[in-house]
């Protein structure tokens, strides 16, 4: 089973280098919001990085930053336990800077397609989280359990496709919880694709060496 974490904590150090990185990041930044006027605040939200589609704040650099603010503990928790448990696999898999690059490409997708969807509807827009990264790596994990099923045990394939049937689930029985669905889908596609071109320029140098 993939997903059953054995290692001690300095194991887990050594193992998942931008995992915990991402998992500490998170925690940081959503401590810097709670003594700065909190993340139910919205002018405090856009202040540190959340993306929006309002004139005059739609910088480049909020569609990473806002992956890395919270609104609420709950939804902190909920994000860093998906990244402490489900992320390390992926990140053993790929190495770290495949790994770090395919969880922000992920998350910057799902930010893109979310201020096109709410641009096209005539919304206003301010989100932050996680999720579309996390999706990202699910999506990967999805590429895993579709077209390299061998690398993958029944019991973590089930995981996978339970993860995302929850999910999907959660997403459309929540409306007044404002999740970010598009975030989600976009993150998940891209996560999707971004692995399998990864993967198959591995192989290629694989062959070539």
């Amino acid at each position: 089973m993939l997903f059953v974490r054995y290692e001690n904590w300095k194991s887990y150090l050594r193992y998942y280098p931008i995992t915990t990185i991402l998992f500490v990041a998170n925690i940081i930044m959503f401590l810097i919001l709670a003594f700065n006027g909190g993340a139910s605040n919205n002018q405090t939200l856009v202040k540190f990085g959340a993306l929006t589609n309002v004139d005059g704040y739609n910088e480049w650099w909020r569609y990473v930053s806002s992956m890395f603010l919270h609104g609420g503990f709950s939804h902190l928790l909920f994000n860093d336990f998906a990244i402490l448990v489900f992320a390390p696999p992926l990140e053993r898999l790929l190495g770290a800077w495949r790994y770090a690059l395919l969880y922000l490409l992920s998350g910057v997708i799902g930010n893109i397609l979310s201020v096109a969807h709410y641009n096209r509807i005539g919304e206003t827009l301010i989100t932050i989280g996680a999720s579309g990264a996390i999706y990202g790596v699910y999506g990967a994990f999805l590429y895993i359990a579709l077209l390299q099923r061998n690398w993958m045990d029944d019991a973590s394939r089930k995981t996978v496709y339970a993860l995302l049937l929850f999910g999907i689930i959660f997403s459309l029985v929540s409306p007044g919880m404002n999740i970010n669905w598009m975030a989600h889908l976009g993150g998940l596609v891209g996560g999707f694709f971004i692995y399998g071109l990864m993967a198959r320029i591995v192989k290629k140098r694989i062959k070539r060496s």
